[in-house]
This record gives structure tokens, sequence and C-alpha cells, in this order.
């Protein structure tokens, strides 16, 4: 075995053993704290963070892709993990003497504050440390800047207290909801994706689609939109659904850089796709505070106009191009794959009822992870039993023992879970379910490492910003060159959102723009979760957008073309995410936030017609080939519904019907012509 496949990047059963056990007793931790709550919030981030640390050291070299040198990374990782036992063991001590700090408080708050920024680096690559180091930079020197940015200064006591000690720091808001709801729901992915979850969702779409004009790529769009609900992570969307949609849709006549960039966009979209969504949706949730089932319902249609209109540009290109799908009898039964596999869905349609009925997202997680688990050792067992009746009673007996939850509490459903694992243990093929479970853990540990990590980080951004208030200096600049012109300022944000997302991951793209941008736009009068969401979005559409495109660099190497085609590509595909955002703002109601069902459907109506013909422009395909002026006149018409003018809706519904009717009239000449 190569040096290289001996990291996280391998499958666990060959892993090191010693970062198996790490990453095992990372996941164990993880859980107890969520089920029983042993330990106080400050000390849950900081054994997270004391993890995170160890993992990324242990496993990720300084540089190149050999295995880290033992002596060396052990040290590290260690010196991570002290930095939380010291939170622990001195944590009344630490609230008593609260910005008094002795010599060794300052020892440990430096190691954590280096070692956050190292483990970063090496996770994801300098951008971020740089853009975390500048703005460390401005907490310690920016009394000598001149004009506005200047602040009062601070010692270098006072920013290592804010940065490492407290909850305004690396230990902020990001490190808990990671440390809570998004780990469980990494966790939840990872088992599901271990039993299969993946081949119920690519077996439903093609058979579904697959056989439909430029059905594979159409696949592509269903299974990423439905990944998205157990993972809500783009780039590792692109490289599980893309290693199978990517290589179909070359088969079948597409393009290298458009199948890339299908796959890229729909992969992308999972972060935005309820009811799951990406981490961001959390620490936006805690963030605003709101019920995550808010964040979840201003997602929605704006999720389902992304997905349509990557679903309508493909259906488009595969017209113009003339690709047809599979052979329906090479297509799975779409409802056999369900057959098959239905009982994996009960967790997933269970942890949706409690999201949305109110429940906190840490108890949803924890609940939707035991019964994910119990699932899987259940079908283990019972699944080899022909009778039907027998199966029928195990489940009914199950769901009543896991009924005495709401009655004696988590204890029960851990011994539940432990029942079945000691009946596994001795059932012919049980052994194996244990293996993939322990693989499970470990992997959701593996991915939670780089989400985990920029948490940490940025808290360096929220340390500084909170300390200085140089967030409303940011927005005093953005409103004023804004001079209350609402669409300008958008624009900054929007450009502020992608030049960022060139270096640094959907996360802390999110929690820096939110934290500088969000303001100024609450300021213009933009309702709070709809400026949230604004960010949101352009932090995703940064991972299509040339040159860096992290997901579009990602699909390359499937695709076996560069990077950069694949997101110009991108780009045209997800024209909608580029265009929603800005429509949610003039429009609330297209996030829900209207007060009427109307003027939802009414705005709904103009943004789903105006991304159709956008589409159509794009593409260059409706019926027949587009001629120039009926691109220019497509353009306009999409324009002006997107507009908020008094006259542009009147105007935008006139260029259309005149677009559509003339196009048809024109193709159907055209095809009696040759006929």
């Amino acid at each position: 075995m190569s040096e290289q496949n001996q990291g996280m990047g391998a499958s666990p059963s060959d892993w090191p053993k010693a970062l198996f056990a790490v990453a095992l007793l990372f996941s164990i931790f993880q859980i107890v704290t969520a089920a029983f709550h042993p330990v106080s919030t400050q000390v849950l981030r900081a054994v997270h963070v004391g993890f995170l640390l160890l993992v990324v050291f242990i496993s990720i070299p300084a540089f190149g892709a050999k295995r880290p040198w033992q002596p060396l990374a052990w040290l590290l990782g260690l010196a991570g993990m002290a930095t939380a036992v010291y939170q622990w063991y001195f944590e009344a001590d630490l609230i008593l003497r609260s910005g008094d700090m002795t010599s060794s408080d300052m020892i440990i708050g430096i190691t954590l504050i280096v070692l956050v920024f190292e483990a970063a680096r090496r996770v994801m690559g300098i951008a971020l440390p740089i853009i975390c180091a500048l703005f460390l930079a401005y907490g310690m020197l920016g009394q000598y800047l001149p004009g506005d940015l200047m602040h009062r200064g601070y010692g270098f006591d006072q920013i290592v207290n804010q940065l490492a000690f407290g909850t305004e720091g690396l230990y902020g808001t990001p490190t808990y909801v990671s440390a809570t709801y998004i780990f469980l729901f990494i966790l939840f992915g990872a088992f599901l994706e271990q039993a299969g979850m993946i081949k119920l969702f690519t077996d439903f779409a093609m058979g579904l689609f697959g056989h439909k004009v430029g059905g594979p790529a159409k696949v592509s769009v269903v299974s990423s939109a439905l990944m998205g609900t157990i993972t809500g992570s783009g780039v590792a969307n692109v490289v599980t659904t893309g290693q199978f949609t990517i290589p179909l849709m070359k088969r079948f006549g597409y393009r290298p850089a458009f199948a890339g960039g299908v796959e890229a966009t729909s992969s992308m979209g999972s972060q935005i796709m309820p009811p799951i969504m990406g981490a961001v949706a959390f620490i936006m949730a805690e963030t605003i505070n709101v019920p995550f089932f808010e964040v979840a319902k201003a997602a929605l249609i704006p999720a389902l106009l992304y997905f349509g209109s990557v679903f309508w540009m493909v259906h488009l290109e595969a017209k113009r191009a003339n690709l047809r799908g599979l052979p329906k009898e090479e297509c799975p039964n779409p409802w056999k794959a369900v057959r098959e596999r239905w009982f994996l869905l009960i967790p997933l349609f269970i942890l949706i009822y409690l999201l949305f009925s109110g429940r906190t997202p840490l108890f949803s997680g924890t609940v939707g992870l035991a019964l994910t688990a119990m699932v899987i050792l259940g079908s283990a067992i019972i699944l080899r039993v022909s009778s039907k009746v027998m199966r029928f009673a195990f489940w009914i007996a199950l769901g009543v023992l896991c009924a005495g939850f709401f009655q004696l509490g988590i204890g029960v459903v851990f011994g539940v879970i432990a029942a079945l694992v000691a009946v596994c243990w001795f059932v012919k093929g049980g052994r194996e379910t244990l293996t993939l479970c322990l693989h499970a853990l470990v992997e959701g540990a593996r991915h939670a490492v780089p989400v985990g990590i920029a948490c940490a980080l940025v808290g360096v951004i929220i340390g500084v910003v909170s300390l200085t208030g140089v967030a409303s200096t940011f927005a005093g600049y953005i409103l004023a060159i804004g001079q209350d012109n609402l669409f300008l300022s958008l624009v900054l944000t929007m450009l502020t959102c992608l030049v960022l997302g060139m270096g640094i991951p959907t996360i802390p793209n999110y929690i820096i723009t939110s934290s500088i941008a969000a303001p100024a736009l609450l300021e213009l009068g933009v309702p709070l979760i709809v400026s949230h969401m604004f960010v949101f979005y352009f932090g995703i559409m940064a991972d299509l957008t040339p040159p860096v495109a992290l997901a579009c660099f990602a699909a390359a190497p499937i695709a076996k073309e560069r990077g950069l085609k694949i997101s110009f590509w991108a780009v045209r595909i997800a024209i909608a995410g580029f265009v929603v955002p800005f429509m949610a703002v003039y429009s609330p109601a297209l996030m829900l936030q209207g007060d009427s069902l109307l003027a939802t459907f009414y705005v709904l109506f103009k943004a789903a017609l105006a991304i159709g013909i956008w589409g159509v422009v794009f593409t260059g395909f409706l019926q027949a080939k587009l001629t120039w002026w009926e691109r220019i006149l497509g353009l306009a018409a999409g324009a002006s519904l997107i507009l908020a003018t008094p006259i542009s809706d009147e105007i935008g519904f006139a260029l259309s019907a005149i677009f559509i009717a003339q196009h048809l009239w024109r193709a159907r000449r055209a095809e009696a012509a040759t006929a």
C-alpha cells in the first residue's frame, strides 16, 4: 500500500489503526455529548476543536501527499488536544478570572491560535488563513490606520483572550454549530451513504428519467438534488454522484465540459435544497436566531427554481444536440429500487418531520441518527427471515421499544441499539453490518474535519469584528457607495461573495460576508432572512464562478476536461442561481416572506418565466435554433421580468408573449418547408 493511501483519503479499512481509533473516539464523543449533555457548551466546543486538530495533524502532512512524520504529527495533535483539556480542567478558574490572563493562559491561547491556522492551511490551502491573518493584523495594528478604519487599539493579551477563550472567537457560534448539529447531520449522511442510499437515489433517478430526451444529464440533476437531502456538501456530492453521472452523460454524446458543468451545478445546489441543506443553514439559523424551519422555508422556492432551471437547460441542450436517453430496458425499475431499500427512507422522513415540527436540529439529528443505526442493524437481522409476518412483527416491536424513548429518555434508544449490535454479532452477515457502522462513524469524522476547521478559523474574523466594531464601518462604506441605491449595494455584495469564494469554502464565505454586508442590506430595508440568504447563495455560486470554481475543478478529473471550461458551462447552466437572489430581495414573497399566497404565486410564475426564457437564450435553442435578434428579444423579456420598476412586469410579459409566439410560428414554418 502506498504511503499516500494511508491518510484520510483512503477507505477507512486502509487507515492506520491509530487514526481509525481517534476518528472513532471523536464520533463517539460527539454522539454522547449530543445525547446526554455531560459537559458545558464551552468544554464541548474546546474538545471538538481539540479532536479536529488531532485528526488533522496525524493524517494530513504539512506539504506534499505522503503520510506526516508521526512523532511531530502526534506532538502537534496532542498539543491541540491539550488546549481542550486545559479549558475543561480550569473551566471554573477561567470564568472567574475572565479577561485577567495568567502566563499559562497566554501560552495555551497562542498555541491554540497557531495550531488552528496551521490545521486550516493543511486542510483547505492558504487563502482562508491569509484572510483571517489580515483581520488578526487589523485587530493588533488598526490603531495606526487613518480615517474611519482606525480603532482605539487593543493589547496582545486582549486579542488572545478574545480569540482563544470565551465564545466570541475560535469557540464562537460556528464552532458550536459544528460541534452539535453539523456533526450529527454529517454522521447521519455517512450512515445512509454506507447503507446504500446513493444507489437508491441513482437507481430511482435512472428509472424515472434515464430513458427520456437527455436522460443521463437529467439523472445527474435529480440524483444530486436527492443527495442534497443527506449530504449538503457540494464538492462531496460532485465526487460521489459525479463518478456515475459524468461518464454516463459523455457516453450518450454530451460534451465533457457540459457534463462536468451539469454535475457541478446540480451538486452545489444540494446546499440550498431543503430539508437538510448544507451546514450554512444551521449556522444561519443560530446566527439570526430563527428556527431552522424558517431558513428551510425561505430556501424552498429558490431551490426548486434553481433545480428546475438546470433541468430545463439540460433538456434544451439535449434537444439542440438531438441526444436521446438510454433504452428503457437498460434503466432500472425506480419502484423496485424503492421496494428493495424503502427502510432507508424511514429515518429521513422522521428527521424531516421533526425538523419541520419545530424540534431543535440537535434533537432531530440525534433521533435521526439513532433511527438510522437501528434500521441498518435491524434490517441486517430481519431481512434474512423469509416470513413477511415475522418481518412485520419485528419492525412493530422495534417501533414500540423506540416509543419508550419519549417516556424513559434516550437511554432506551442506546439500550435497543446495544441489543441489536449483540444480535448482529451472532447472525450470519451481521458482522459485516457492524463493520459498515464502524466505517460510517469514522467517515463522519473525516467529513466533519474541513467543516469544523473552517468554522473554528473564521472565529478569528468574528472575534476581531465584535471587538473592534469594524462591521459597522464596512456597512457604512457599502451604504455610502450605494447611496441608498439598493441594486448597486446588492451588486457590490455579490462581487464580495464571489471574490471571497475564489479562495475559501461556502461556510467561511457566508460568515465573513454576512457579518459585514448583511447589516448594510438590512439598513436598506431588505428583510433579515432574505439578506442572509442573498449572501449564502452567492457564496455557493462562487464555487462555480471562474477562475477558481472549486466544484468544477472537482468534476474536471472525472470529466477529463479543463476545470475552467467546465466552469464557463456551469455559469450558463446555473443562470437561475444568479437571478433568483436579486428577485427575492425585490419580491421577498419568493422566499415565502410575503403577506399573501397570491403574491408568492405571482412572483413564482414571473421568476419561472424569466428563467425559462433566459435558458432558451443561453442555450440558443427552443423548437429551432434562435436567430441573433430573437436572443436580444428574449434577453430583454427576461430582464424586464426580473427588474422591479413600475411597468417592467407588463413590458416583460408582452415581450415574452411576442418572443414565444413568433419563435413557435417561425419554427413551424421552417418544419413545414423542410417536410
